[in-house]
């Protein structure tokens, strides 16, 4: 059975917006090859940092929701690793209410609010 987990990864913040954008593409085909179902995704932009990481003091941040096997876990964050791009990352499991109230979240979000219409 897939569970659901989510993986956010804090990219360095000297690369371009090129580059940025073919490393989070570079993450998104590897989960897809590995047989991973996106959910969701949300690109936080550039965030300062809540203490240096490699002498920086912000980083672009990018989430991903995803269900897979429990395996690719291990085969996904070795590649961040090898990445040097990628600074900092953290993957969790998602239980079945996490992955409630994030869909939740993602609904109500969508929905436009009178002042926007």
């Amino acid at each position: 059975m897939l569970k659901q987990y989510e993986t956010v990864f804090i990219m360095t913040p000297v690369l371009s917006d090129e580059q940025m954008k073919e490393t989070v593409s570079k993450f998104q085909k590897f989960l897809k090859e590995k047989g991973a179902e996106i959910v969701h995704e949300d690109h936080w932009g550039l965030r300062k940092l809540a203490y240096p990481i490699q002498k920086k003091s912000t980083g672009f941040y990018h989430l991903i929701y995803f269900k897979a096997e429990g395996s690719l876990i291990a085969e996904l964050e070795l590649e961040y690793k090898r990445d040097e791009r990628i600074i900092r990352f953290l993957t969790v499991s998602l239980d079945k209410h996490a992955a409630a109230y994030n869909e939740k979240r993602r609904k109500d979000k969508e929905v436009p609010t009178p002042q926007e219409s």
